[in-house]
């Protein structure tokens, strides 16, 4: 009895595991697209096959002049993109803030400003997840810097959450340091966006991050192993696929993935064809 019982539960947890595979909806960012900001990366993303689009909500050309609004949020280009979505019937998946790149979140008054806007911008567009990056000199390095990000991050969560939208924090720390930052912040309009390509080359065992974190606290996935195809680098895809599909997430993957020959729709369907490939093994 005590067999039979262990099998009725290892096909049980096959099955959930089975259907997670089929929950994970694959999409690309507009930079990758090489159409970052620009309303054609919709159709160009749905041409080459996936499920959806990452945009960006742009930035300034000269960084030392910033723009006086997210330049996605200006309404023609807003109104743009919201064509595109509706023309092709292919949703925007989710934004990122990219010009937090320029003015740092942990430390430029103007990071929040751009965070504030980009909330009810992204409601707009029908998307629900917000990637806030810190990368370069705006990386998370010491514990005051995440203090202080994730007391915004409490002010402001509400806010996310009341409007429907998910800030997702993209970073290069350890899946202990940006749990640390989600019970400071105390929201659930927070949570990690998992980037394997990142957390894998700055050491981190992202197989075992992924099931520690779990599905309650990431809100999106960038799979990318650059400058390689997916497949031809270090990362095991077929582990990191499983340890997705195991904790049960159900929601967005980007493939964040360079052009190794150059020619960016041929790579990036590529890359679609090998982690489709993996979703559609038993």
């Amino acid at each position: 009895m005590r067999t039979g019982g262990a099998a009725v539960a290892l096909s049980a947890l096959t099955g959930r595991v089975r259907a997670a595979y089929g929950k994970l909806k694959i999409g690309a960012p507009d930079w990758n697209l090489q159409r970052e900001a620009k309303p054609g990366s919709v159709e160009l993303a749905k041409r080459i096959g996936f499920d959806g689009v990452q945009i960006s909500l742009g930035h300034s050309s000269d960084p030392k002049a910033p723009p006086s609004r997210l330049p996605v949020g200006e309404p023609d280009l807003c109104d743009q993109f919201l064509d595109q979505s509706r023309k092709n019937n292919f949703p925007i998946a989710s934004t990122c803030v990219e010009i937090l790149h320029r003015n740092y979140l942990k430390n430029d008054p103007l990071g929040k400003k751009w965070v504030a806007e980009s909330i009810p911008l992204t409601k707009k567009l029908g998307a629900r997840v917000i990637l806030l990056p810190f990368f370069g000199n705006g990386a998370l390095k010491t514990s005051d810097e995440m203090d202080y990000v994730a007391d915004f991050l409490k002010e402001i969560g509400p806010q996310a959450e009341k409007t429907g939208v998910i800030l997702g924090l993209e970073n290069t720390i350890s899946a202990e340091d940006n749990a640390r930052i989600l019970d400071r912040a105390q929201s659930k309009g927070v949570l990690v966006y998992y980037d394997v390509g990142n957390s894998f080359n700055n050491g981190f065992d992202i197989y075992q991050e992924i099931r520690w974190l779990g599905k309650d606290r990431i809100c999106e996935f960038h799979l990318k192993d650059n400058p390689r195809l997916l497949g031809q680098g270090k990362i095991d895809f077929p582990k990191v696929v499983a340890a997705i599909a195991g904790i049960g997430f159900s929601g967005w993957a980007q493939l964040e993935t360079a052009s190794p020959s150059g020619d960016v729709p041929k790579d990036m369907k590529t890359n679609l064809g090998f982690i489709r490939g993996l979703l559609a093994q038993d």
